[in-house]
């Protein structure tokens, strides 16, 4: 039995238990896995058994339970600072930490008519002026991080900061996104999309996500 126990929901479906995954293993821990299942009748009661918010994803370790992805990017950061969960130097560590604040916090026309959904393919659909306008600053955002720290450290694999961190992992749910509503992107965006689709921990996510037998009708658009 491993030290962590990471507690998600589907991972075809659940675009926050995908951050939380993420950051548990760019730091490298070892983890165990509880799946609940969303959208049941039973899904609340037995997500509170871990999680006083009820909500997913939920870290837990030695009694401690860390809910909400940045609260576990935070802690697994305190725990292993060497694995680069943020930048290493302090601007763009606030680079990063504002840039993954927005993320989580904003966007909702996005999210709201482009649901995660990583097995579908659903050209076209869920676009519109808001969703446009969303898709239009996190591009920009992305375009400005790697502008500004491209380079600008030891290693430089095509992703915000560098190398795969806590800020990519907010908005690789996104990713998945543009992959399956087939949404145009400009070439820097679309080089960064490739990135992080080409992670190891993001082709693991995606083939479990492949293979699991639960759908929700409400996120398989018709």
């Amino acid at each position: 039995m491993a030290d962590f126990t990471l507690v998600i929901g589907n991972k075809n479906y659940s675009s926050w238990s995908l951050r939380g995954w993420l950051m548990a293993k760019i730091a490298g821990i070892e983890f165990d896995e509880i799946v609940v299942p969303l959208d049941r009748p039973e899904t609340l009661a037995t997500i509170r058994k871990h999680s006083p918010s009820g909500r997913v994803p939920v870290l837990l370790h030695r009694g401690l339970a860390v809910w909400e992805s940045l609260a576990i990017a935070e802690y697994l950061n305190d725990l292993k600072p060497e694995v680069g969960l943020w930048p290493p130097s302090a601007a763009a560590r606030a680079h990063a930490r504002a840039i993954s604040c927005e993320m989580h916090a904003g966007f909702m026309d996005l999210r709201n008519n482009m649901p995660m959904n990583i097995r579908a393919s659903f050209p076209g659909k869920g676009m519109t002026p808001g969703v446009r306008a969303d898709i239009e600053r996190i591009t920009g955002l992305w375009r400005d991080c790697r502008k500004r720290f491209a380079g600008a450290f030891q290693k430089d694999d095509g992703f915000l900061f560098g190398t795969f961190g806590a800020a990519d992992a907010m908005f690789a749910p996104v990713v998945t996104r543009f992959k399956t509503y087939s949404v145009t992107l400009d070439s820097d965006a679309d080089a960064y999309c490739t990135a992080v689709l080409g992670h190891p921990a993001m082709k693991e996510w995606i083939d479990a996500a492949a293979h699991e037998p639960w759908l929700i009708d409400a996120y398989e658009l018709k």
